[in-house]
């Protein structure tokens, strides 16, 4: 059976623009229904993959984070060759991770990490996640229960270097997040059991913008972009847009 995967998509709505960035392990389907809601608002959104995303798991853990940030760069260079001089960031989890290294590498409307991790999980942790993973990708391909276990046998014997490198990035992104001085709107899930949600503290605490707030949802997990808060957060994150001092 072939499965179609999510691609990345822009979504073009107006002048002002959006970065949006999905999770590890995830894809443009995290943050898809937020476009297409900033679309109707007259926001242009657009959102990339990672190399080595939206496709199967043994790409996956051969790519590392400078591949990914690459790809996100990638993504700020489209909305600027397109013509967006004020691009805003709003990125999930490992999303949010990058949203906040734009927001000291290149100059930015605003941000929006939303749950972002901020404290390195353990590599066991993150490891029983990238299997979780690797299995659901399988099972939505049709593969057979027996075809599963041979494959994730093999799966497993992979080395996990990508975990790392992972660890590394958000250790570092955390000692910069007080050069951050563009306008913050820290989003965190209080069901989020995927990351120490401490990590939104240190984030609002730490960047050094005049303009900051944090808001926690009481009903919502780590995917926040899918769980039952979300039209109440594309609503917050749209107020948050209108709020800034956009030139056009």
């Amino acid at each position: 059976m072939n499965i179609v995967m999510p691609k990345p998509f822009t979504f073009e709505g107006g002048k002002r623009a959006v970065l949006l960035l999905h999770g590890f392990t995830g894809n443009s389907a995290d943050v898809r229904m937020l476009g297409r809601f900033l679309e109707k608002k007259g926001y242009t959104s657009h959102a990339p993959h990672y190399k080595g995303h939206g496709v199967p798991p043994e790409e996956l853990v051969h790519t590392g984070p400078e591949d990914w940030w690459k790809d996100v760069i990638g993504g700020y260079e489209f909305l600027k060759n397109k013509g967006h001089n004020e691009i805003a960031i709003a990125g999930l989890s490992l999303g949010g991770v990058f949203s906040l290294k734009l927001g000291y590498t290149v100059p930015v409307k605003g941000i929006v990490p939303m749950c972002a991790p901020m404290h390195i999980k353990s590599e066991e942790v993150m490891y029983k996640g990238i299997l979780a993973y690797a299995r659901e990708y399988k099972k939505h391909e049709g593969k057979s229960e027996e075809q599963i276990e041979q494959e994730m046998t093999e799966f497993e014997k992979t080395p996990m270097n990508t975990l790392k490198a992972l660890q590394n990035l958000i250790a570092d992104v955390r000692n910069h997040v007080d050069m951050i001085y563009a306008p913050t709107f820290v989003v965190q899930a209080r069901h989020d059991h995927m990351i120490n949600t401490e990590s939104a503290n240190i984030i609002y605490n730490e960047v050094e913008s005049e303009r900051k707030e944090l808001k926690w949802y009481e009903e919502s997990g780590h995917v926040i972009t899918l769980d039952k808060e979300r039209d109440q957060l594309h609503e917050d994150i749209y107020q948050f847009l209108e709020s800034l001092n956009w030139q056009e």
